[in-house]
């Protein structure tokens, strides 16, 4: 089973190259498509010159357009038969990569959810994160009578056939909850598995903020009745 990993970057220097190295080295993955989102602070330049060494090929946006335009560029380049997407911080861990495939590589899902809830977790959310993404989960399984556990969570992992049947719209972190929202319309199991997360602060670069856990919530009552 060939696995495509699609990376959003954005102002990301100092994990980067960390980041990269974590994902080179899990052996499952077969390809690493890093989309520059308009980077200005010198994460551009250093991408260049790892496009096409190895397995990384490396997709620039001229412009910022926001997390979900940078992964569905990489959803329409990725070839693999499964595509995980993956923050290029250093809060979700590479090595949990066989967590998320061993469902799909059983027969047992097509889409896999990483929760930070199940399980231990690396280190306690921020109290207004945790509220947040609480929040948004309970209104998720409210509209679509699911049990999820943490919706929002970056670690996605799906089988790309999937996305031929589903129209991506979202250009910033309403991603997240409009791939949920059009799995489950069209009846896909969400399986999850628990995976280690350690968050960092708004001082760390952390990007979401409450616009988008509004638009988030917009989002989820929007594909919920509509396409």
């Amino acid at each position: 089973m060939n696995v495509s990993v699609i990376m959003p970057v954005y102002n990301e220097l100092d994990t980067i190259h960390e980041i990269l190295q974590r994902v080179e080295n899990v052996p499952v993955v077969t390809e690493i498509i890093i989309v520059d989102d308009g980077s200005t602070d010198g994460t551009r330049e250093a991408l260049k010159g790892l496009d096409g060494k190895g397995r990384v090929k490396v997709i620039l946006h001229e412009k910022n357009s926001g997390k979900g335009a940078a992964v569905r560029t990489g959803i329409k380049s990725a070839t693999g038969d499964v595509i995980i997407i993956q923050d290029a911080d250093l809060e979700y861990d590479p090595n949990d990569y066989p967590l998320l495939l061993q469902p799909i590589e059983e027969g047992r899902s097509q889409v896999v959810y990483g929760s930070r809830f199940m399980g231990d977790v690396a280190s306690e959310f921020l109290f207004w994160s945790k509220v947040g993404n609480k929040t948004l989960t309970f209104i998720t399984n409210l509209l679509y009578n699911q049990k999820l556990t943490d919706m929002e969570t970056c670690y996605k992992a799906f089988k790309r056939e999937l996305m031929g049947d589903i129209p991506l719209r979202s250009r910033r972190f309403e991603l997240e909850p409009e791939i949920t929202s059009k799995f489950l319309k069209r009846g896909i199991r969400i399986l999850e598995v628990p995976i280690h997360y350690d968050p960092r602060g708004f001082s760390e670069g952390k990007k979401i903020g409450l616009r988008d856990g509004l638009e988030a919530i917009w989002t989820l009552i929007k594909y919920r009745f509509t396409d």
